[in-house]
């Protein structure tokens, strides 16, 4: 049995956003059986193009029923089907928040309509539900209300059905085959992992760690695992895959930062190509004679923090000579070149002549402090807010002086009297340029991040 739902919303963000209208319709792999739909009250205003989209107003909603007052039913309704959506995770996203919010852990299998239909129907120059109503034929009675389309996508997914030759759709979660797992791995337990963010940890059959992953929805990450057969490693590591493993983090940068520090320090075998060693070498500044700052690559002592780290003392000397080059600095400020006069780059004109005193060291020095900021997280003193593993919490991450220290988390109902209060919650990680990446570019991605400055 299927649930065809569409919802309609407030905006495009489960966590900050609102179900204002939801449709169901229940499919028996044969025709559609049955039909729900309501207006709720999303308890905040929604947004004037969204009314002008879909035709849903502030006044409409005003005496529609709360989303708690309906959510029995949808369980009702839903229950025992696989849930069916023209682009699923969206709706799916929705209604798990709206129902995560009464304290209800809401969850059914997944099929979308826009992934059979890239598969099963393939040569169409767009796969949005309207166009591919256009193309079949397909009357849209009420274009971006939930009814309208969901009605909509039942006759779409009569015509995927067909297609597939009249078998019924299998999702990730049934289509597994014990034949290509290993006998130990306990496929209830599997079936029983949470649809939340964390990092997950595959072992084989005499417990050593084989992988080590991170996902916003760790069950549905895992069956894909599990049923990955595209390439000879895929398919090796699922035969091993014995035991999962997980922990959540609710926040997904959290995970990713999580991933890559015990990836690094596990070196599970099959994440070959995120297993590199902890970075032993760097380059460091620190002012020289004159005033100037000097750079140096070698290798880092215990305690010390450089500009950037890398592997080898070679790679560090390699990319530093690429650095002088860029930003015009001297060979002989960065250890590059042993002279008592001018160094090579200023005799081919690539050095402004700091080696012998030509240039002042304040315009020196800009370009090396360029060259560092490049490097440095701006703020440079910073706790990046997320979502916790519960309700209840909320996950951290800290940068001082431009430096990934580490994450935690904290019980909202703790008080707290200014951001330096946090700082006891977080637990100390090591700091390197896969990290470095991973935070900024997960605040150029995240536009509307919280993040706290001090």
């Amino acid at each position: 049995m299927y649930a065809i739902i569409d919802i309609e919303t407030t905006g495009g963000s489960p966590a900050n956003d609102k179900i204002t209208e939801i449709a169901i319709v229940t499919h028996n792999g044969t025709k559609v059986t049955n039909e729900f739909s309501t207006l709720i009250n999303p308890e905040k205003s929604i947004p004037y193009y969204i009314t002008k989209l879909t035709g849903i107003s502030n006044e409409m909603v005003a005496d529609a029923p709360y989303f708690y007052e309906v959510a029995k039913d949808i369980i009702q309704l839903t229950e025992g089907h696989i849930f069916v959506a023209h682009n699923v995770n969206f709706d799916y996203n929705f209604i798990r928040t709206e129902f995560k919010n009464l304290g209800y852990d809401f969850k059914l299998n997944k099929l979308c309509t826009v992934r059979l239909s890239r598969k099963l129907i393939p040569g169409h120059a767009s796969y949005s539900l309207g166009n591919l109503c256009g193309d079949f034929g397909i009357q849209i009675k009420g274009r971006h209300r939930a009814l309208g389309d969901a009605a909509a996508t039942a006759q779409l997914f009569d015509i995927l059905l067909e297609a597939n030759g009249g078998v019924p759709f299998k999702t990730i979660y049934d289509a597994l085959e014990r034949k290509n797992l290993h006998p130990a791995l306990n496929l209830k337990q599997v079936r029983d992992l949470p649809e939340a963010c964390g990092v997950y940890y595959f072992r084989n059959a005499k417990g050593d760690l084989i992988y080590i992953g991170k996902s916003k929805n760790i069950r549905t990450r895992v069956f894909t695992h599990l049923g990955n057969a595209s390439t000879k490693k895929a398919a090796v590591m699922t035969t091993e895959i014995a035991y999962v493993d997980y922990e959540l983090t609710g926040s997904e940068l959290i995970a990713l930062l999580k991933e890559s520090h015990e990836i690094k320090v596990e070196k599970p075998v099959f994440n070959r190509s995120q297993r590199r060693t902890m970075e032993h070498s760097g380059i460091f500044m620190q002012e020289g004679d004159g005033g100037y700052l000097h750079l140096e690559a070698r290798k880092i002592k215990a305690g010390e923090t450089p500009v950037v780290s890398f592997d080898s003392l070679a790679e560090a000397k390699e990319k530093l000579a690429v650095y002088c080059r860029k930003y015009r600095l001297c060979q002989k400020l960065c250890g590059l070149y042993e002279t008592r006069g001018a160094c090579f780059h200023h005799q081919i004109n690539e050095c402004n002549g700091a080696c012998v005193g030509q240039e002042f060291a304040f315009s020196y020095n800009l370009r090396v402090e360029e060259w560092v900021a490049s490097f440095s997280l701006a703020p440079a003193n910073m706790v990046i807010i997320e979502e916790g593993r519960t309700p209840d919490e909320l996950g951290l991450v800290w940068v001082e002086n431009g430096a990934y220290l580490g994450f935690g988390f904290y019980d909202k109902s703790t008080p707290v009297f200014g951001t330096p209060e946090l700082k006891p919650y977080i637990q100390p990680y090591p700091d390197n340029r896969d990290i470095q990446q991973i935070i900024k570019g997960y605040i150029k991605k995240h536009k509307k991040l919280r993040i706290e400055r001090f």
